[in-house]
């Protein structure tokens, strides 16, 4: 039960991080937790797929977390998103 928390407290500040940089501002908590997640995917593919060292591991518990490459998928996910949804207008 705990290592599922901690996933979920990762994932959340890596989306938050992301939703930052990338300036994707709808949703909430529980947006920043399903962007950090797929982030964590994209960005641990994007990794393996061009044979990039990961600098910045965090191990808690025995299990590790690529803190880095999350946020960097993450932030792909959230700038492609940020191009797919519709934007807000601007009535005067």
């Amino acid at each position: 039960m705990i290592d599922i928390l901690i996933s979920l407290l990762i994932a959340g500040l890596a989306g938050s991080v992301a939703r930052s940089l990338s300036g994707f501002s709808r949703g909430g908590c529980i947006i920043s937790i399903i962007v950090g997640f797929i982030g964590a995917m994209i960005g641990s593919w994007l990794s393996r797929e061009l044979q990039l060292p990961d600098p910045f591991i965090l191990e808690i518990r025995g299990h590790d977390y690529s803190i880095l490459w999350t946020i960097i998928g993450a932030v792909i996910f959230t700038a492609v998103l940020s191009l797919v949804t519709p934007g807000k207008k601007n009535n005067r």
